[in-house]
C-alpha cells in the first residue's frame, strides 16, 4: 500500500488543478484499488462480466474525473470514495442487464409450465443497493461504515477513524448495520 503522505500530497496537488497529478496518483493506489476491486467481484455471484482490472479502470476515471478534484480530504475519503464508485458502477451494470432481459423477444409461456427460479446475481446487487440506501435515510452514519467495511475493506479501527468515531462504537453500529440489513434483505 502506497504511503499516506505521498498519496495524500498527490491528491492534494490534484485537487489544486495540478495535470500530471492524476498520471502520478494511479502507479501508487493500483495495488490497493485492484485488491478492493477483487474483493468487490469475489462477493458478487457468478456471470460478472467485469473483471477487477475493468472495475479499477472505471472506476478510477470516475474518480478522477476534472469534476471530482475538488473533493479529496485525504487517502481514506480516496479510498472510501473508489469503494463507492465501484459499487456504483456494479449496480449501473445490473441495471443496464436488467433491461436487456426485458427487451427481448416475448413468448406467452403459462405459469403451470415453469420452476421459480434463483434470484440471478444481478438481483442481489440491486436489492442490496436498495437496502443500503434506506438504511442511509434512516441512518447515514450506519450506511457509510457499511461502505467502509463492506465496499472499501477497511477494518472496524479504520473505519472508525475515518468516520471521526471511537472503535467500540463503530463495532456496535457495525453490529447494528449488519442486523438491519440482513432484516431488509430477508423482507424484501
Amino acid at each position: 500500500m502506497a504511503g499516506m503522505n505521498e498519496v495524500t500530497q498527490i491528491l492534494d496537488q490534484i485537487q489544486h488543478g495540478d495535470p500530471q497529478a492524476a498520471a502520478d496518483l494511479l502507479p501508487l493506489v493500483y495495488a490497493e484499488l485492484r485488491r478492493l476491486a477483487a474483493a468487490q467481484l469475489a462477493r458478487e455471484k457468478p456471470g460478472q462480466t467485469l473483471d477487477a482490472t475493468a472495475l479499477v479502470h472505471e472506476a478510477y476515471l470516475r474518480l478522477v474525473g476534472p469534476a471530482d478534484a475538488e473533493r479529496w480530504q485525504s487517502r481514506g475519503h480516496f479510498f472510501a470514495a473508489a469503494a463507492e464508485a465501484m459499487r456504483r458502477i456494479l449496480v449501473d451494470q445490473a441495471r443496464r442487464k436488467g433491461r436487456k432481459k426485458r427487451e427481448g423477444e416475448r413468448v406467452r409461456v403459462s405459469l403451470d409450465t415453469i420452476e421459480p427460479a434463483a434470484a440471478a446475481p444481478d438481483d442481489d446487487v440491486l436489492a442490496l443497493d436498495e437496502a443500503l440506501t434506506r438504511l442511509a435515510g434512516a441512518d447515514p452514519t450506519a450506511a457509510e461504515l457499511v461502505k467502509l467495511r463492506y465496499f472499501a475493506g477497511l477494518s472496524i479501527p479504520q473505519a472508525a477513524e475515518a468516520l471521526g468515531m471511537g472503535a467500540r462504537s463503530a463495532d456496535r453500529l457495525w453490529a447494528y448495520a449488519r442486523a438491519w440489513l440482513r432484516d431488509a434483505l430477508t423482507s424484501s
